[in-house]
């Protein structure tokens, strides 16, 4: 069993990755949305910023699910904890000027590097699954916007009526990119506390 999970992440790997380096392409963008639009189509009968709530929904519940089996946090949680209190004693004694305690701590900063090395990996392996979901709905989102309803608008507290593909917010962020987040930020909140995710 170990050996196929082994395989699937590497699979999982290779072809999330791939979709991250296919998706700096306009054409490769617009054509994984033509593809998911047999899928997702029947969401344009929404209004776009109901649409875009749905689409941050189903984005959020598959990479809470993905990250509540795929991260040990328990593990997680105790390596936070163990490096959180080898910082805080390095720094006191910095400050105090404990050379003998810098010394002690100095041989477990090896330790503590590869103990935060192995939490990167930990939650580097999600991301691999969670592209595969994401970008195909990025992709289609990408063209529904700026292919089947260019000009569109939403109303956005504080800033008014919006062009999602014209407008920008904060002077940079896209209109339909900041709603987006906006919507997948709370959701995933409600969604972690649920699923008692990184409890």
């Amino acid at each position: 069993m170990s050996k196929w999970k082994e395989y699937l992440d590497k699979v999982a790997l290779i072809a999330g990755f791939g979709l991250i380096i296919g998706f700096t392409s306009q054409e490769f963008r617009y054509s994984l949305g033509i593809m998911m639009n047999g899928l997702l189509g029947p969401l344009t009968a929404l209004p776009i910023h109901i649409v875009i709530l749905v689409l941050s929904l189903i984005t959020g519940f598959f990479v809470s699910i993905i990250q509540k089996y795929t991260i040990d946090w328990k593990v997680t949680k105790s390596a936070q904890e163990q490096m959180k209190f080898f910082q805080k004693e390095f720094r006191e004694a910095q400050i105090s000027g404990n050379k003998r305690k810098l010394k002690k701590l100095e041989g477990q900063r090896a330790e503590m590097m590869q103990m935060q090395s192995e939490m990167m990996k930990q939650q580097f392996k999600p991301m691999a699954y969670t592209m595969l979901i994401t970008l195909p709905i990025f992709g289609w989102l990408y063209h529904l916007i700026f292919t089947l309803q260019p000009e569109a608008t939403i109303i956005l507290p504080f800033y008014g009526i919006k062009v999602l593909t014209a407008d920008r917010v904060m002077r940079f962020v896209p209109v339909w990119l900041f709603w987006y987040f906006i919507c997948s930020l709370s959701i995933s909140q409600v969604i972690r506390k649920l699923l008692n995710i990184g409890a």
